[in-house]
């Protein structure tokens, strides 16, 4: 055998890497193995690919490719009904599996890739149609695709120059909401999530009532403010009052019926309590959709109390506010929701769009911008070629804004209104679904209420408790099961069902189906494992 030259055994070892990286390509697009970079893509480091080399096209989209691979194994194991809703792990052995650590010199390319697969392995699968943890869960993948095209965008909201296409969108979105709450005008704006959007409408209340108090403080009122809630609202309500300066003591908790909704009688009477002592009621919010028994105040009845006494009124409707597409159960829950003066909502919660996509809006045009404006002229200026109406900035207190409208925008364009509607329905008819199915098991489980909404309350009754005559001491230790069953959900993995005590009962379950991908068959299978995993418990 002749020797080789030494360009002829160049040319000869780069045949055979050639050969062994499209081996490795092939491998990966084929799905054999889990995803993984090619040796000469692996071993680069951030500064030889985009936008740090201008001829690292290449390389820039495998490891991208090889990213967006991972992805898509996520999104299968998320709706495969035979993987794990999560591996737990405790935190002080969690540590021990994932380097968290950040290192003074960089780290290759193949060593993040192996980061992004290890950091969804250990997540959990919020998309699983076993989990029932949370009010917002599912994984829409039209939605998903628009937050992928909002992350490489990666544009703020504060002007038209800047977004234009994404201003326009927000637009026609906010408008059609508006629409659908009953209001022919009017304002709106995303805010970072349900409990920013209770401020926003706090501090737009405030102003339309006292607009003086923007430059004068709290000394251009005379009387101290008071604002009224259930006391089953979320927590964001009475945050308000901390923040925004009247104090805790100021928020006033309406009582509410058994069924969780505020009583009307009681709200007018703390009204007219605090009025005969010089205090200024102004504020009174109603909650449609409740966190933990999903319940719904009676709007109409509040709305005529706050026209009596003249003060704003806000519908918290983050959690059902998607009950406004359903004819069929969008009354009574949300009758009356046209009076609000302002309503938030959550579409990242029962519509199933991705994390965090939070509206608030308002029946009064332009109060956003006449409560917050600030007219920072270095970048809200008014001699720009466009009209500066679609400069959203000033209207918020935050001035930067994350692009939440793209994947809604998208999430609508795809499933139509028509689509939300019978998603709507999908869910209460599955809720249905699961107390039919608690009431035929009844020496398993014990129907809190009936809902009226898709969080169904209840308790599971091991072996030990089957029998025994409900009472206070009963429900007691049914209480005490609720954390060591979910504890026993967390370590195998295969169901999330959240708990939660109340002013009424000590802990009990509120399984939440909000998930697109649930079916009977999981709502079965979520009664089945609470039974398999919990019949043997003891409690004292």
């Amino acid at each position: 055998m002749s020797k080789l030259s030494l360009d002829g055994f160049y040319s000869y070892c780069k045949q055979i890497a050639e050969h062994i990286q499209l081996g490795e390509r092939m491998a990966s697009l084929s799905g054999q193995g889990t995803p993984r970079l090619t040796s000469s893509v692996g071993n680069l480091y951030y500064d030889s690919i985009l936008p740090y080399r201008e001829d690292s096209q290449a390389q820039t989209r495998e490891f991208l490719s090889r990213v967006v691979d991972v992805l898509l194994d996520f999104v299968h194991q998320v709706n495969d009904r035979n993987e794990k809703i999560l591996e737990f792990r405790m935190p002080e052995e969690m540590n021990k599996l994932c380097d968290f650590q950040l290192h003074d010199e960089p780290l290759p390319l193949k060593q993040l890739l192996e980061d992004c697969k290890l950091a969804l392995k250990h997540q959990v699968k919020t998309g699983h149609p076993h989990f029932f943890n949370q009010l917002s869960c599912g994984l829409d993948i039209i939605s998903l695709a628009g937050e992928w095209l909002t992350a490489a965008a990666n544009t703020n909201m504060f002007t038209y120059e800047i977004a234009p296409v994404f201003i326009l969108m927000e637009n026609v979105v906010l408008e059609k909401m508006r629409n659908m709450i009953g209001w022919r005008t009017g304002d709106s704006i995303l805010a970072p999530g349900g409990s920013i959007s209770n401020l926003y409408a706090f501090l737009a209340a405030r102003h339309h009532k006292f607009p003086q108090y923007k430059e004068k403080g709290l000394s251009s009122i005379g009387g101290h403010l008071v604002m009224f809630t259930s006391d089953q609202c979320h927590y964001s309500v009475k945050s308000c009052a901390s923040v925004c300066g009247l104090g805790t003591d100021y928020c006033i908790c309406v009582p509410s019926d058994e069924r969780g909704r505020m009583i009307p009688a009681e709200l007018e009477r703390l009204v007219k309590y605090h009025r005969d002592r010089g205090n200024v009621p102004f504020f009174v919010n109603a909650t449609s959709g409740t966190t933990v028994l999903g319940a719904f105040d009676p709007l109409e009845e509040i709305a005529d109390i706050c026209q009596k006494y003249d003060m704003w009124m806000h519908v918290d409707a983050a959690w059902g506010g998607g009950l406004l597409f359903s004819k069929k159960y969008r009354h009574p829950r949300l009758t009356g929701v046209e009076r609000a003066d302002s309503v938030t909502w959550n579409p990242h919660k029962l519509m199933g769009t991705l994390l965090q996509c939070s509206t608030v809006h308002f029946k009064y045009e332009g109060i956003l911008l006449n409560c917050n404006a600030m007219s920072a002229e270095y970048l809200f200026m008014t001699d720009k070629i466009y009209d500066p109406k679609y400069d959203t900035g000033d209207k918020v207190i935050q001035c930067g804004r994350h692009n939440d409208i793209f994947k809604l925008w998208l999430q609508w364009r795809g499933k139509g209104t028509s689509g939300f509607e019978r998603h709507m329905d999908r869910l209460m008819e599955l809720a249905e679904y699961q107390v039919r199915r608690i009431k035929e098991q009844p020496d398993k489980f014990h129907l809190i209420l009936e809902p009226e909404m898709v969080n169904v309350s209840f308790w599971y009754l091991p072996k030990q408790l089957r029998g025994v005559p409900h009472d206070a001491q009963k429900e007691i230790k049914l209480g005490k099961v609720c954390a060591k069953l979910k504890g026993k959900m967390m370590q195998s993995g295969t169901l999330m069902v959240g708990y939660q005590p109340d002013d009424r009962r000590p802990n009990f379950y509120r399984s939440i189906i909000s998930s697109a991908a649930v079916t009977e068959k999981d709502v079965d299978f979520m009664l089945a494992e609470m039974d398999r995993l919990g019949q043997d418990i003891i409690v004292d």
